[in-house]
């Protein structure tokens, strides 16, 4: 009597136990995802770099000052020029006193700015750079930065310096020949002046 009663409280033990064990197992499993989620952008992206020139057009031997912002901190940028030539300028030729005429040739400008030159930024990603053209046409800056890889561009205009109206040595003595031939043509005056009253006086005696 006594194992019978034994035997069922432990049917009714296991009875409860097992009931909760089926229910959790009974409950749907999530199915897990087939794709990876996508990335999530930085909350703030980066800021585009910018260059600029302090003034978008000069004439051949003055200097410009470039600016970049937005580049990496306390990096270095490479900075890359291309130009675009324009056509050299007619110049006035230079008139003998014969009335011909002289070739002046342009006079070429002998200092030779590098292509490629490097600039250093702040802790703000910021740098300027003066910059003296030996060249004219289009030029256009590049600048990229080694370490953040960021890049921006700029063009400056280059034109020929005005040139001043040149002089000859045969242009020099046109003036002179000019003066020298009005001041002797004051002189035949001048003696004929005296002749003349000289005679007057002279006849004036006589009478």
């Amino acid at each position: 009597m006594r194992l019978s009663r034994i035997i069922m409280a432990l049917t009714v033990g296991l009875a409860v136990v097992a009931v909760p064990t089926a229910a959790g197992a009974a409950q749907p499993q999530p199915t897990p995802s087939a794709t990876t989620d996508p990335p999530q952008p930085p909350p703030y992206p980066p800021t585009a770099a910018s260059l600029t020139v302090n003034r978008p057009t000069i004439y051949l031997g003055e200097t410009v000052v470039l600016t970049g912002t937005n580049f990496g901190p306390n990096e270095t940028v490479d900075i890359n020029v291309t130009v675009t030539p324009q056509a050299a300028p007619a110049v006035a030729p230079a008139r003998r006193s014969d009335g011909s005429t002289v070739a002046m040739a342009p006079v070429a400008y002998q200092a030779s700015a590098p292509l490629h030159f490097t600039a250093y930024t702040n802790g703000q990603g910021r740098f300027t750079k003066s910059y003296k053209p030996s060249v004219t046409g289009l030029l256009t800056f590049t600048a990229t930065g080694r370490e953040s890889g960021r890049t921006a561009s700029t063009e400056l205009r280059v034109l020929h310096k005005k040139q001043p109206l040149p002089v000859t040595g045969d242009s020099l003595g046109t003036p002179m020949k000019l003066g020298g031939g009005l001041v002797g043509a004051g002189a035949i005056m001048l003696l004929l002046t005296l002749a003349w009253r000289r005679r007057q006086r002279f006849g004036g005696a006589a009478h």
